[in-house]
């Protein structure tokens, strides 16, 4: 059965590492990132946005994850709705069989962020499901999260534990300096979390699981290799993974993954079509892309998060 990420949050925390959160979009995606987390018995979190719900359809992708589950059973998986912008949204998810949902008011005042997550908190627990909410916006594009550089405004603890206390969601995303997308930062800067934000709320919120999105590194090889082979990616730089790894060590919980995804499905599917012009069998370029998923998550797995080996 799918999982919430109650039990898992509550071991990342005291572990002192972190639930790799992957976007998934299709049957490929899925495989790649669960057959990863069974051979290095990691829990995980399957989590689909509002444009993979619109991409794939819902029962296509709940489906392909109740698949996972059957085949790995002995894996903790949870279902997670990823910037979910409207209570009616988390309600067809919660309806629909996710485990775990966002409401993402982070753009809107306090108090109307209070108010849909408080919403959506009270029908979600009454149905078994769990809650992320959010506070403090981060730059960059994912989907349908648009945020212009410049418009985006870090987390201010000393609004943390009220917003928590009101709403009584299970996990907050917060705003340290990650940035959605995979050109988070300008070329010859030094990317830097601001760690002492996540102390600070820390201290207000004790033992309580933060979460940190925009969390790609966006591996330079795979730009490399997607540019080599056709592409135009100047300048995509992504959130150095000893910086990841330090979060993990703290009240980081969660920390999500997508660009690198897409970016080692892209290279690779790029390569096989310049070296196999003749093949348009889409198995054939959709293996060695579902093996580049499966390489990826396996390294965040045990390189960044740190949570290989924790069932």
């Amino acid at each position: 059965m799918l999982v919430t990420t109650k039990e898992m949050f509550e071991k990342a925390y005291n572990g002192k590492y972190a639930i790799g959160a992957f976007n998934v979009n299709n049957m490929e995606i899925i495989q790649g990132i669960t057959e990863a987390a069974s051979e290095l018995k990691s829990p995980v979190i399957l989590q689909v946005s509002k444009g993979a719900r619109e991409y794939a359809n819902h029962t296509y992708l709940v489906k392909l994850v109740e698949a996972a589950v059957k085949l790995y059973p002995d894996i903790p998986i949870a279902l997670h709705l990823d910037h979910g912008d409207s209570f009616e949204l988390c309600k067809s998810c919660i309806d629909g069989g996710f485990t775990s949902v966002m409401i993402d008011k982070s753009s809107a005042s306090f108090e109307e962020n209070v108010e849909v997550t408080k919403k959506v908190v009270e029908y979600a627990h009454a149905h078994g499901v769990v809650v992320e909410a959010e506070l403090g916006t981060l730059a960059g594009i994912e989907d349908e999260v648009k945020v212009e550089e410049g418009k985006q405004s870090y987390t201010d603890p000393n609004m943390v534990e009220e917003f928590v206390t009101k709403t009584k969601c299970d996990s907050l995303a917060i705003a340290i300096g990650t940035s959605h997308g995979a050109y988070k930062f300008k070329p010859g800067t030094k990317p830097q979390l601001r760690f002492d934000i996540l102390e600070e709320v820390s201290k207000r919120i004790p033992g309580f699981p933060i979460v940190l999105h925009g969390a790609s590194s966006v591996p330079q090889e795979f730009v490399k290799m997607v540019n080599e082979y056709g592409g135009n990616m100047p300048d995509a730089i992504g959130v150095p993974e000893d910086q990841l790894r330090h979060a993990a060590e703290l009240s980081v919980c969660k920390i999500n993954i997508d660009s690198d995804i897409r970016l080692a499905m892209t290279g690779n599917i790029r390569k096989y079509f310049a070296e196999h012009p003749d093949h348009f069998d889409p198995r054939q370029y959709l293996k060695p892309a579902r093996a580049a998923v499966k390489a990826m998550v396996a390294h965040k797995i045990k390189d960044v998060l740190g949570s290989d080996n924790k069932i």
